[in-house]
């Protein structure tokens, strides 16, 4: 039951993690205002919850789950599922780090609107984090049926 439990939870903060993603590419493709600002902020302050769930849980898949270390540890998917969830994860320092500066400058100047070059730049990372995640599923996909190349 505990590795039912792990998986239906993994898989459901994953889905989550999508979900966020897409709305901050979406918020990032239309006009920047006031609104759109605190919402950014809310749903990156979500997304980074969430990733950092979705770690804990599936390293609790990995050292309590039915397939048990041993399998995860010895298999090239694993590794390249997390490299790009890691990855995914560095780029997304990014998009925060800008997301926390354009909430401070909104509360400095209520008019404040960011630079559309700089929307443009981040709405990019944000789609290269979404393809890193189309990545991780085919990873997992091919990691659940091959123990190797």
């Amino acid at each position: 039951m505990t590795d039912l439990l792990l998986a239906a939870t993994h898989h459901l903060l994953f889905f989550g993690l999508v979900s966020m993603l897409v709305t901050q590419s979406v918020l990032l493709s239309r006009p920047i205002d006031a609104s759109a600002l605190k919402r950014l902020s809310g749903v990156d302050r979500g997304y980074g919850m969430v990733a950092v769930l979705l770690l804990i849980v599936g390293f609790s898949r990995v050292f309590h789950g039915i397939k048990g270390y041993d399998f995860y540890m010895h298999n090239p998917w694993f590794h390249a599922k997390v490299g790009a969830f890691l990855l995914a994860g560095i780029l997304s320092i990014w998009p925060t780090i800008r997301f926390l500066r354009w909430r401070k400058a909104l509360k400095a100047d209520p008019a404040f609107v960011p630079g559309e070059a700089e929307v443009a730049g981040l709405r990019r990372i944000v789609r290269f984090e979404l393809l890193l995640i189309a990545v991780i599923f085919v990873c997992a996909a091919a990691m659940a049926r091959y123990g190797g190349f």
